[in-house]
C-alpha cells in the first residue's frame, strides 16, 4: 500500500467521489446524510480541490490504481495556532477496511505535522464510530463529548467526541 500526498485531485476525482458516496452510504458521519448523490459528492471534491494549498493537505492510500482511502489535514492559519492542525474526513472504502489504510493515512498526516513543527493534532468523530478505537490505538486522548451534535440518517441527533494528540517535538 502506498500513501501519498496529492495536490491535484483530477487523476483521482472519480474514485474520490465513489469513496465519499461509499462511506456516507455506509453511515459515516462526515457531513452528509445517505444516500449521497454523485452531484453532491463531486461538488464536495471540487471545493476540496480549490482549498488545497498552504492550509489544507490531503493524502490518499492506494494499492496499485485502486484508491483505498483518504484523510485531510487543516493547518491552523492563525498566528497563535501555528503549532496545531486538525485531522478531517478520514475515509476508508468499506471493501478495504481492516487492512491498515486508516492507520497508514493517520501516520502520514502525523509525520507531515512533525516535519513542519505542528505538534498538537485535534479531531472529532461521532460517538460510537469505529474510528474511535483507531484513534485511541494511535495515542489520541479523548477530551469530551458534545451531545446532539450531528443529525444521523434516522433523524436522531448523535454526540460527537473530541480527541487530541501531542506529537513529539
Amino acid at each position: 500500500m502506498d500513501v501519498i500526498e496529492i495536490k491535484d485531485l483530477s487523476p483521482y476525482f472519480q474514485q474520490l467521489t465513489g469513496l465519499l458516496q461509499d462511506c456516507v452510504d455506509d453511515g459515516a458521519s462526515i457531513g452528509f446524510l445517505p444516500p449521497l448523490s454523485r452531484v453532491d459528492a463531486e461538488a464536495y471534491w471540487q471545493d476540496v480541490a480549490q482549498a488545497l494549498g498552504e492550509h489544507r493537505k490531503l493524502w490518499i492510500a492506494c494499492e496499485g490504481e485502486q484508491l483505498l482511502g483518504t484523510v485531510q489535514l487543516a493547518l491552523c492559519g492563525k498566528e497563535n495556532g501555528a503549532h496545531r492542525a486538525e485531522i478531517e474526513k478520514l475515509m476508508v472504502n468499506t471493501n478495504a477496511r481492516g487492512r491498515g489504510a486508516g492507520k497508514a493515512l493517520m501516520l502520514a498526516a502525523e509525520t507531515y505535522c512533525q516535519q513542519i513543527a505542528r505538534h498538537l493534532l485535534v479531531l472529532d468523530t461521532r460517538e460510537g464510530d469505529v474510528a474511535s478505537s483507531l484513534y485511541r490505538k494511535l495515542g489520541y486522548t479523548e477530551v469530551g463529548r458534545i451531545p446532539q451534535f450531528a443529525l444521523n440518517a434516522t433523524g436522531e441527533l448523535d454526540a460527537t467526541v473530541y480527541f487530541y494528540k501531542l506529537l513529539s517535538q
